[in-house]
């Protein structure tokens, strides 16, 4: 109403004073005119400085090649960023380094596995990360990689086999680690010069020959507590500790705390890295929660943070019980990494054989909201292609959480 008031009195006022100067019949003409300028009036969005604007937040998702099809098959990748975009997403997390391959062309790769690109057959002549990156961009879709495995490689891996020496193990000398019931892990040791110069190798290539917008780190950028037992790390550890051999309690706090800094010293040498060759890459990192990922994963990503060793953070808060999920968002940690860089908070959306109701999905998105967290999603297959809900269904409540857009 105090717009129309306010059109009103401005054109009552121009009409007394131009009647007065050209006579009556100017009323006609003007009565035309008022018609022109209410329209427009009503028409044409007020510009206003207590107008809420919506806030950037990440809205993200991962594109994985395990339970998934999607970056095999061009005319699906394409499918699903067009999707995406629609529904207004605007960060994608593709894996470009899993089971001990890259998933791109790498020369990096070749000279260390003797494979420049995963073997499975839909990427032979094929560079899916070219694909995404140009795809995505034309939809304004940030394209981060993302290093799935980071140490972690399968037992049977060319990696493996052809670098030994690498390998980090436990006290017994053991080096398989389980994950899950099936699959046959190792780790490499990050604090083996080789090693670190095989992953600085790759990260630098993909700063270097790709139009990304960065590059994502995640827990298995640390490796489990209970190895760390190998030759290069005693020798180092020996080195700083007048000849003490380190401790057989894998959970001693001081020996967690010394490995997980030597992790992060790496981190310092990879960030200047990634900063020098490309000044405006997004370092991203996706952990577990603190406690866990310090004390499961050796990875301070507390610590990365204050150090400004990263410029994101999701925390992978992968809890169907709301109560835990709430306590995760409150921790102290997280509200202080919030200050200081975008923090978003990763939710599940299912797993193969474990769908997740829509339901639970939107309630875990208002909450992290309500904190301004932003989202990111585990992972792209389960977003309404694994679920016991239609996947018409799922899209419409996407939508209306993700109601319109909101490019990073």
């Amino acid at each position: 109403m105090n717009r129309i008031s306010k059109t009103f009195n401005n054109f009552a006022d121009s009409l007394v004073i131009y009647s007065q100067r050209y006579g009556k019949i100017s009323w006609v003409i003007f009565l035309i005119i008022f018609a022109c300028i209410m329209t427009i009036t009503f028409n044409y969005p007020a510009q206003s400085t207590n107008q809420p604007q919506e806030k950037p937040e990440i809205r993200g998702v991962w594109l994985t090649n395990i339970d998934s099809e999607v970056l095999f098959k061009p005319e699906i990748l394409k499918d699903a960023l067009d999707r995406l975009a629609d529904l207004n997403f605007n960060t994608i997390y593709p894996t470009v380094w899993n089971w001990g391959y890259t998933l791109y062309p790498s020369r990096v790769a070749e000279k260390v596995t003797g494979r420049a690109i995963d073997p499975h057959e839909s990427l032979k002549n094929r560079d899916f990360l070219k694909e995404i990156i140009s795809q995505g961009h034309r939809k304004k879709l940030r394209i981060i990689p993302w290093f799935e495995f980071g140490f972690m490689a399968p037992a049977d891996s060319e990696l493996a086999k052809r670098h030994p020496d690498w390998l980090t193990q436990r006290q017994d000398k053991s080096v398989i680690w389980w994950e899950g019931k099936v699959h046959q892990r190792v780790w490499l040791n990050p604090l083996h010069p080789q090693v670190q110069n095989f992953i600085t190798d790759l990260v630098s290539e993909i700063i270097t020959n790709y139009d990304i917008e960065g590059i994502q780190f995640d827990d298995h950028f640390g490796y489990p507590t209970d190895f760390g037992y190998d030759e290069t790390t005693i020798k180092l550890y020996q080195r700083e500790h007048s000849g003490q051999l380190p401790p057989q309690d894998y959970q001693d706090k001081a020996w967690i705390q010394w490995r997980a800094d030597k992790i992060t010293d790496y981190m310092n040498t990879l960030a200047q890295m990634i900063k020098k060759r490309q000044p405006t890459a997004i370092i991203s990192l996706s952990p577990n929660p603190y406690t866990f990922s310090l004390e499961s994963y050796l990875l301070d990503w507390q610590k990365w943070q204050q150090k400004n060793l990263i410029d994101e953070l999701i925390i992978q808060v992968y809890r169907t019980d709301m109560n835990a999920f709430d306590w995760e968002l409150s921790q102290p940690e997280l509200q202080q990494a919030r200050e200081s860089i975008p923090v978003a908070i990763g939710i599940l959306s299912g797993l193969k054989g474990r769908p997740i109701p829509m339901v639970n999905i939107t309630q875990q998105v208002e909450k992290s909201r309500q904190q301004n967290f932003g989202v990111s999603f585990f992972f792209y297959e389960t977003l309404w292609n694994m679920s016991n809900e239609s996947p018409s269904y799922r899209r419409r409540i996407f939508r209306e959480i993700l109601q319109s857009a909101n490019p990073r």
